[in-house]
């Protein structure tokens, strides 16, 4: 006898529309990061200190992500590192969206600063994305603050390009040009015409950088060119996790790079969602 189960009458979100449903996936997930990242910063630097007499524990209830060669706990270490992941995230992402808004909105004030506008971009995207990073990282001293830099100065480009067209788009427009005509300057229809359409584009953009940057991040910083090796990071604690594993000890990088691999990839679903919010034309996607 086969059994069938209805498993409709389970879902419970079968009552939610497709927006209260795109509404309560991205207030889920904004909550589960923000956890994270009120978590990584009620741990103090106290709570991560050494112990050579559980040194190198496989997980257990104790210690749930288990224990480093030095008998760290491995979960504080690895929510103060994407504690710091999440810090680096945000401000250069915000830099880089900043960038991008300043390089696009140049480019229509007319066809020459357009011509500029457009070499720089095929410039920097002609250049080996990581190289560049840690070239510029390695300039500025490395550390927070060269690997900030850094990855903002990277990672405008797709952005760039994307406001570049829609401002283009919203120029030709008739309102537009009817404003031009009646004497209203550039600035006026920056602010009141092109800003509030492309306002979306900005949103979003901003937060699909986020995961591209703590990747970035982790990246330049497993390979020795960003963050100090005293300071708790993911990166530092993949490479120096890298010794162990020959050894057994499959925690010290597995519980890490999982939850790096979660945090990119709840800002892209975030990222998305916020996209169809925002986009009614995605609303059926």
């Amino acid at each position: 006898m086969i059994i069938m189960i209805n498993w409709n009458k389970y879902d419970i979100f079968k009552s939610f529309n497709l927006r209260q449903k795109t509404i309560l996936i991205i207030v889920l997930t904004a909550f589960l990061l923000l956890v994270i990242a009120l978590s990584s910063y009620m741990i103090k630097s106290n709570d991560i200190t050494t112990n050579f007499l559980v040194r190198q524990q496989a997980p257990s209830l104790e210690h749930i992500f288990g224990t480093d060669w030095l008998g760290r706990d491995m979960f504080n270490r690895t929510m103060k590192g994407l504690g710091l992941s999440l810090y680096i995230g945000t401000i250069s992402s915000i830099l880089s969206s900043i960038i991008a808004i300043f390089i696009s909105f140049i480019s229509s004030i007319n066809k020459y600063c357009d011509i500029l506008v457009s070499w720089i971009i095929d410039l920097f995207a002609s250049i080996p994305h990581l190289l560049l990073l840690i070239m510029i990282s390695i300039c500025l001293g490395k550390g927070a603050y060269g690997v900030i830099i850094g990855v903002a100065v990277t990672h405008w480009i797709s952005l760039a390009r994307v406001l570049r067209v829609e401002i283009k788009e919203i120029q030709n427009t008739e309102y537009v040009k009817l404003s031009y005509k009646y004497g209203r300057n550039k600035y006026f229809i920056a602010r009141y015409h092109i800003l509030p359409l492309v306002f979306s584009q900005i949103i979003v953009g901003t937060l699909l950088i986020f995961p591209h940057a703590i990747m970035h991040e982790a990246s330049i910083t497993f390979l020795g060119f960003g963050l100090s090796a005293h300071e708790p990071a993911i990166g530092i604690i993949l490479s120096e996790s890298m010794k162990y594993l020959v050894t057994g000890a499959w925690w010290l990088a597995f519980f890490p790079g999982l939850c790096l691999l979660i945090i990119v990839l709840l800002f892209d679903l975030i990222g998305e969602e916020i996209s169809k919010l925002l986009d009614p034309t995605k609303a059926n996607t």
